[in-house]
């Protein structure tokens, strides 16, 4: 199932197109086991660099141009440092992907707009699926293969692996606490906070 243009559903996998929404409301964050979504957490532009394998040069004229911003904490003149959340790296490694294949920026775009809009659970069931020029969502293995068999799918990206890549790559870099700054050191940033939470009750 994807949404075309006009805002209506349609069966099978359909271009996503500007302007497209997601056709039910975004999961809950607590959906996603881990909850790796939480906003209590931030990762600074090199560590984003780092688990999305993009250059800081990228993640900066992404920022600047509004393909992907920081949900967290966006810089406000210098001196500031870009806070990005977990799914903010996902989307950047999705779009290092798109890129790398050839997909044009505007339909990069309409991309990141559709991710955005959908609901956690929803992202770790999906596969983008691209012939070079336009992007198509599919939620299930039969839309896959009838692209495949269409000659229209030339690659996929299946977003729950990129987002078990990311968490795996994270899991070795420093996160930062969004509330005290504090710095979280190695192995799982969400692993060593709830750590913390359980200790503190």
């Amino acid at each position: 199932m994807a949404i075309t243009g006009d805002g209506m559903a349609a069966e099978g996998a359909l271009p996503l197109h500007a302007g497209a929404t997601a056709n039910h409301a975004p999961a809950p964050a607590a959906a996603v086991s881990g909850d790796c979504e939480t906003q209590d957490i931030g990762y600074r532009g090199p560590t984003a660099c780092a688990a999305a394998g993009i250059t800081y040069r990228q993640l900066d004229y992404w920022a600047r141009t509004g393909l992907v911003e920081p949900s967290i904490r966006p810089a406000y003149g210098s001196g500031t440092q870009r806070l990005y959340s977990f799914r903010d790296v996902v989307v950047l490694k999705i779009v290092k992907r798109l890129l790398d294949t050839g997909v044009s920026l505007q339909n990069i775009r309409t991309a990141v707009q559709h991710l955005r809009a959908r609901g956690l659970a929803d992202l770790t069931r999906m596969t983008l699926m691209s012939d070079g020029a336009t992007v198509y969502e599919c939620t299930s293995p039969d839309q896959v293969v009838d692209l495949l068999q269409g000659g229209q799918g030339v690659f996929g990206i299946a977003v729950g692996v990129v987002w078990r890549d990311v968490e795996g790559a994270l899991s070795q870099l420093h996160g930062e606490r969004v509330d005290t700054g504090e710095t979280l050191v190695g192995k799982n940033p969400h692993d060593e906070l709830a750590r913390r939470r359980n200790r503190a009750g």
